[in-house]
């Protein structure tokens, strides 16, 4: 096969079924979500079938417990991604909304409407479940968009794609308007990436690695899916019984996703009481811990935490435990090894609250709460297609809005610029 023409046509198709995807009633598109959402439940037990073959595959090449569970789906799962369909179709559809409009003393009429951003192309990694989040979100949006996943979860999206596209078909749109590269050669990323010329944008979801071959690659605009170096700072001013509870869960309730503590900041007037029941909680679940020179010396059977480690993404039940001084500590800590994603600081103290969400610069601060609730799903937004940690075009999690552009419609009557 030659991968270039492969990618070209692929591209082509794209922007082609782009221009009728754009066009679609509201009606439409959501009857091409009811069949997708249809076809994943009643597709259960194959899409289990192709799940096995990258599970057993992942397994035998040495993949880490926490990636195998990203990869792994069950049929819980994969009705929580017919559910996530389903719930796209009763949001509010973006395309055509008004987004500000008024009349100039000529008499010109201007309006900037919301419109789809065209065709997207999205890289990603392990999850199967992003095949059909992302492609559901973009077809409500008004977009054509090109899949590209790992190889890793090859044999689940060619499935996830067969149900995509045969939903398109029965609902009368493009069958193009999906794509997945079917195909795991790296060097179709390469002509993908290139390919400014059919593509609008590129969003890249994965490690740290991919991301920059993305941005370093593309000369198409990328709208970056950072790591997600999150951090909780438990000030002094703390309830430890709520500092415990939101620590634990944002660590371990689900440690190989994005919004996941790995570091946690607890000053140093409650460290002596609050570190060594919180420790034991975590070691007792399993959780690797790694302390500053201060953390070790109230829990001394843990390993000393290099400079390098509050920079780690682990993914995984390993968390950094650091005592700072102070909140400005703290804040300096984030600013220095965070990644713009979800922050938090568990405190009673509402100046010192005010003080690190007006300071932290990340797309999510949180006050007693847990970062994990940085998703699109648990801020209302239905499901999202990730969270971006750029500022330009879009910041945090991304749902229908954040998967449009817009553009200026100007009603005259003749007017002429003098």
């Amino acid at each position: 096969m030659n991968i270039e023409n492969y990618i070209n046509q692929i591209v082509r198709d794209a922007k082609s079924a782009s221009r009728r995807i754009a066009t679609a009633s509201t009606a439409l598109k959501n009857t091409a979500l009811d069949y997708i959402a249809e076809g994943i439940n009643s597709s259960a037990d194959f899409i289990l079938t192709e799940n096995k073959k990258d599970v057993l595959a992942a397994k035998q090449a040495g993949l880490s417990e926490a990636m195998i569970d990203r990869l792994s789906l069950t049929d819980k799962r994969i009705k929580a991604m017919a559910d996530g369909v389903r719930q796209i179709i009763h949001l509010a559809d973006p395309v055509g909304e008004i987004i500000h409009g008024h009349t100039r003393p000529n008499g010109l009429q201007i309006k900037k409407i919301r419109t789809p951003i065209g065709v997207i192309v999205i890289i990603y990694e392990s999850r199967p479940n992003v095949t059909a989040d992302a492609a559901a979100l973009c077809l409500k949006a008004g977009n054509a968009v090109i899949l590209r996943g790992g190889k890793e979860a090859i044999h689940s999206n060619i499935a996830l794609y067969k149900i995509l596209t045969a939903a398109l078909e029965k609902a009368g749109l493009d069958k193009n308007g999906i794509q997945l590269v079917e195909i795991t050669e790296r060097e179709a990323i390469d002509y993908l990436l290139t390919s400014d010329k059919y593509v609008d944008v590129v969003i890249p979801r994965g490690g740290e690695a991919l991301i920059r071959t993305v941005v370093e690659k593309s000369t198409i605009p990328v709208i970056k899916h950072y790591k997600g170096v999150c951090h909780t700072y438990v000030d002094e001013f703390a309830d430890l019984k709520i500092a415990e509870d939101v620590c634990f869960n944002a660590k371990v309730q689900r440690p190989a996703t994005c919004n996941a503590m790995e570091t946690m900041l607890v000053h140093e007037n409650i460290a002596p009481v609050f570190l060594p029941k919180i420790a034991k909680k975590f070691i007792d679940s399993g959780v690797q811990l790694l302390g500053c020179k201060k953390t070790c010396t109230l829990l001394d059977t843990i390993k000393q935490a290099t400079d390098e480690d509050y920079y780690n993404e682990y993914l995984d039940m390993v968390l950094n435990i650091k005592v700072v001084d102070s909140i400005d500590d703290a804040i300096s800590h984030i600013t220095k090894y965070g990644s713009g994603h979800s922050e938090a600081i568990i405190t009673a103290n509402y100046s010192n609250a005010l003080q690190f969400t007006g300071e932290v610069d990340a797309a999510a601060v949180y006050v007693n709460a847990s970062t994990r609730f940085t998703d699109g799903y648990e801020f209302g937004m239905g499901a999202e297609i990730g969270i971006s940690t750029d500022k330009l075009h879009a910041r945090g999690p991304m749902g229908l809005a954040e998967l449009t552009s817009y553009k200026f419609v100007v009603f005259g009557s003749g007017q002429l610029r003098e």
